[in-house]
């Protein structure tokens, strides 16, 4: 049986593309790594940031939907964004660059095990930094021009925590499933790890009653979890309908393949292949500096431009 080696991606919603372009690049040194649009709706920017390469594990993609109201907070939602940083040195220095930033955050505590520092981005979207220990996506690569220290850059996304009425049903989809390993357990929290030991494939279940929560800016819209090639993404496709999950069959995001699907709790979850990547229509050197178009998107690219409101 195939295994899952991680997180791909993480998908939310901004209401302002260059609020959210400066905060990603210029407060947490991401880079910028493909500026698109949502291949859905091209009206819309979608925004990646990530390491070097944008590559998986590191990346962090925002819609954006301008007339898009607040979040109302609620349960059966992703919750919370874990990104690795090398050490508790580094905790301190993020802790002085979001003073000096004015970026809500908590004191250096812990999560999920981990030493962590909570904060939020300017629309509230609540992340956490936590320690790798060493640890870091795959493939994660230093960006060189980045205005953070390589020695303290974030290295990937964390555990990734999801608020749930239904905390069984969910561990049943991540162990039976995908083969995640339970690894803790309280009367209201679970983490599962895709690779025992390995917090850069690392979920955080939550269990919570009440109403669901409403998206608005600052929420977030999915999680995409890896696979190696299209071949393990038709295996996983076969696995999830048999489940009795429903899915939208394989889609070509020309960055990557992938598959989407709602758990039992309304989780949306996607599938994503690691290539090609996003050197697939630019060189290392470049990524993210100009507009992206799939080359189905291409044809209308004068038309798109012209409904975008540049960034910067």
């Amino acid at each position: 049986m195939y295994k899952i080696p991680g997180h791909h991606h993480i998908s939310m919603i901004t209401k302002n593309a260059s609020q959210n372009n400066y905060f990603y690049r210029h407060v947490l040194g991401l880079r910028r790594v493909k500026v698109t649009v949502n291949q859905d709706d091209p009206s819309m920017y979608h925004l990646f940031y990530g390491d070097k390469t944008g590559s998986p594990g590191t990346e962090l993609s925002f819609f954006e939907i301008p007339p898009v109201g607040k979040t109302y907070r609620g349960t059966n939602a992703i919750t919370r964004i874990g990104l690795l940083v090398p050490s508790e040195d580094s905790l301190q220095y993020w802790k002085v660059r979001f003073e000096n930033h004015g970026v809500h955050h908590s004191e250096i505590t812990t999560y999920a095990h981990h030493p962590a520092l909570k904060f939020e981005d300017p629309e509230g979207l609540r992340l956490v930094l936590l320690v790798s220990n060493g640890e870091k996506a795959i493939h994660w690569q230093a960006w060189e021009k980045s205005e953070v220290p390589a020695e303290h850059q974030i290295q990937g996304m964390g555990s990734v925590e999801i608020t749930v009425k239904r905390l069984n049903k969910l561990a049943s989809t991540l162990t039976d499933l995908f083969g995640y390993t339970e690894i803790s357990r309280s009367d209201d929290e679970a983490i599962f790890q895709s690779i025992r030991g390995e917090v850069f494939g690392e979920i955080v279940v939550k269990s919570l009653d009440g109403p669901s929560e409403k998206p608005g800016r600052g929420s977030i819209h999915h999680l995409a979890i890896r696979v190696k090639n299209e071949e393990e993404l038709s295996f996983w496709k076969e696995q999830v309908r048999a489940r009795g999950f429903q899915t939208s069959g394989i889609v070509d995001r020309f960055y990557f393949k992938s598959l989407y699907f709602r758990e039992s709790n309304g989780i949306l979850f996607e599938i994503a292949t690691d290539g090609p990547g996003f050197t697939i229509d630019g060189d290392v050197e470049t990524l993210g500096e100009t507009l992206n178009l799939p080359p189905f998107l291409e044809e209308r690219r004068a038309e798109i431009e012209e409904n975008l409101k540049p960034i910067e």
